[in-house]
C-alpha cells in the first residue's frame, strides 16, 4: 500500500520555481532540488516525474504569477499611458517581492539559458514574450485611441522597441547595473512615443 504523500506538491513548485530562477536549470543538479525541496530523489521522481518536468512546472508556476502582477500594473486606472509603462518597466528593474536584487526575470533567463535547445522551453519562453508584447500593444493602442500618443504612431515598431527594451533591462538588473542608468534608458525609450 503507498504511502501517503507528506508534502505541499503546490509548495514544492513555488520552492523549486525561487531555487531554479536563483541558480538556473544546467547548475541546479537533483540533490540539490532535494536539498531545497527537503525531499529524496525517489520522492521527487514520484511525484514529478524528473528534473526537466519540475522546470517545467516551475516555469508555468513563474509565468502565472508574474504574468497576474503585470497585468495589475499595466492597468491603466485612469493614469496616463506614458505614466502606466514607466511604472511598469521601473517595477520590471526594481528588487524583486523576495527583497533579492540580481535575479532579473525568469523567463528571461531561461531564455537566454537554454535557447532554443529545448522546444518545451522554448514554447513556454515565446508564450510568456507574446503576452507582455499584447500587453504593450494594448496599452499603447488605447493611448492612441484616447489622444495621448499620436494617432500615426506605428504600433507594431513601438512594440518591438519597447519589448526589446523590457528584454535588455531585465538583463541589465540581473547583471546589477546601476538603477539610476536603466530609469534613464526607461525615460528615452518612452520619449520615442511622440
Amino acid at each position: 500500500m503507498a504511502r501517503p504523500r507528506q508534502f505541499d506538491e503546490r509548495d514544492a513548485v513555488v520552492r523549486a520555481t525561487d531555487l531554479f530562477w536563483r541558480r538556473g536549470y544546467n547548475a541546479t543538479s537533483v540533490r540539490d532540488l532535494g536539498a531545497e525541496l527537503k525531499l529524496t530523489p525517489s520522492s521527487l521522481y514520484r511525484t514529478f516525474t524528473d528534473k526537466h518536468t519540475l522546470f517545467l512546472r516551475a516555469l508555468d508556476h513563474y509565468r502565472a504569477t508574474d504574468s497576474a502582477e503585470a497585468e495589475r500594473r499595466l492597468d491603466t486606472a485612469g493614469r496616463p499611458v506614458r505614466q502606466v509603462l514607466r511604472d511598469w518597466m521601473l517595477w520590471l528593474v526594481s528588487c524583486p517581492s523576495g527583497g533579492e536584487s540580481g535575479r532579473g526575470c525568469f523567463v528571461v533567463n531561461t531564455a537566454t539559458e537554454l535557447g532554443t535547445a529545448d522546444d518545451q522551453v522554448r514554447q513556454r519562453t515565446e508564450a510568456a514574450f507574446e503576452v507582455t508584447r499584447q500587453a504593450v500593444r494594448s496599452l499603447l493602442d488605447q493611448g492612441r485611441r484616447n489622444g495621448e500618443l499620436p494617432s500615426d504612431l506605428d504600433l507594431d515598431a513601438a512594440v518591438e522597441l519597447l519589448f526589446t527594451t523590457v528584454l535588455g533591462l531585465r538583463v541589465r538588473e540581473r547583471a546589477g547595473h546601476d538603477p539610476a542608468r536603466l530609469t534613464t534608458a526607461i525615460d528615452a525609450a518612452l520619449r520615442t512615443l511622440t
